[in-house]
């Protein structure tokens, strides 16, 4: 594995930085420059989701309206625009990547030039950047993995001719790079107990649960919400009479209507688990799906929308 990486940096240029980087900016450990190039944007994420090209456009508006051409990975993404040196173009700079990905043992899963991208159709659905759009005669595409036992590494790489635009771009070969790094999300939200949850129901007539999670765009559980699952059924055990709303929540990321029906079919997949494993009785429990109705905070950070997914257990008075 080290060979490979290490044959990565010598078909490019060891990543060294530019006099024309952005400020605060730098290369992916794992993926060296082309040589010349520099940073013009830069950005980080820990952990989110992103959508990754795999196919070309085939309908008008772009990939976003053909989902089956894409697929979203988790983990964490790093984003990268270069500037290439003058004179170098698009196929020259995609040849040393491709090359270089190669060598380091990247599969190549799908690669694409020019109008068999899609045409202006890709370009748009590829970048929002205004730096790449609408210079789609000369667009070169490439994604691409590398299995790894800590976790399997993505890149998408696209590569375009700035024909028009002014300013240090102009004339230029522009270089867009994202990489992901698939890993689980840290888990900070810690499993209540069932004393603890009987506390805020008396207080609130409510508990936020952050203990049971969801597979990206998926309504089954994952297997680690079995603790936040068992702590339910004690509490519902101890307290006989006691009937909740189980009500699903989601962040602000999404379409209203899509993210309430997921919301409403995660909250009936635990009721389902709790009725079927648990041995808590049916006409108990209500799945009531809200989506991003109800924030407990803004959506405009990571933190936030975090705070924003979750379980609420309702009192239900009747």
């Amino acid at each position: 594995m080290f060979s490979r990486i290490l044959a990565l940096f010598l078909s490019l240029v060891a990543g060294v930085a530019a006099a024309g980087d952005l400020p605060g900016s730098a290369d992916h450990p794992a993926i060296a420059r082309y040589d010349g190039a520099e940073i013009y944007a830069y950005e980080v994420q820990a952990f989110t989701d992103w959508r990754f090209i795999k196919g070309a456009a085939t309908v008008y508006g772009g990939l976003q309206k053909n989902l089956d051409a894409s697929e979203v990975l988790e983990g964490k993404l790093t984003r990268l625009g270069y500037r290439a040196p003058p004179e170098r173009t698009p196929l020259e700079i995609f040849r040393n990547y491709q090359q270089a990905l190669a060598d380091a043992g990247f599969e190549t899963l799908f690669a694409c030039a020019r109008e068999e991208c899609g045409g202006r159709n890709f370009n748009h659905a590829i970048t929002l950047d205004m730096h790449l759009r609408e210079y789609h005669q000369d667009q070169r595409y490439l994604y691409a993995r590398l299995k790894r036992p800590e976790g399997d590494l993505y890149v998408a790489l696209y590569v375009i001719l700035n024909q028009a635009g002014g300013g240090p771009n102009k004339g230029r070969s522009l270089i867009r790079l994202d990489v992901l790094e698939r890993k689980a999300m840290e888990q900070r939200m810690v499993v209540i107990e069932a004393p603890a949850m009987q506390v805020d129901i008396d207080a609130k007539g409510k508990v936020a649960l952050y203990g049971i999670f969801f597979d990206f765009d998926q309504a089954s559980m994952r297997a680690d919400s079995a603790a936040q699952l068992e702590e339910i059924t004690k509490l519902l055990k101890a307290s006989p009479v006691l009937k909740v709303l189980v009500v699903g929540h989601s962040d602000g990321k999404g379409a209203l209507d899509y993210n309430r029906e997921l919301s409403q079919r995660r909250a009936q997949s635990i009721v389902k688990a709790l009725v079927e494993q648990h041995g808590i009785a049916g006409e108990r429990l209500t799945a009531v799906g809200v989506g991003m109705a109800a924030p407990l905070a803004s959506n405009r950070s990571e933190e936030g929308r975090a705070l924003n997914r979750r379980v609420e257990l309702v009192e239900r008075s009747e």
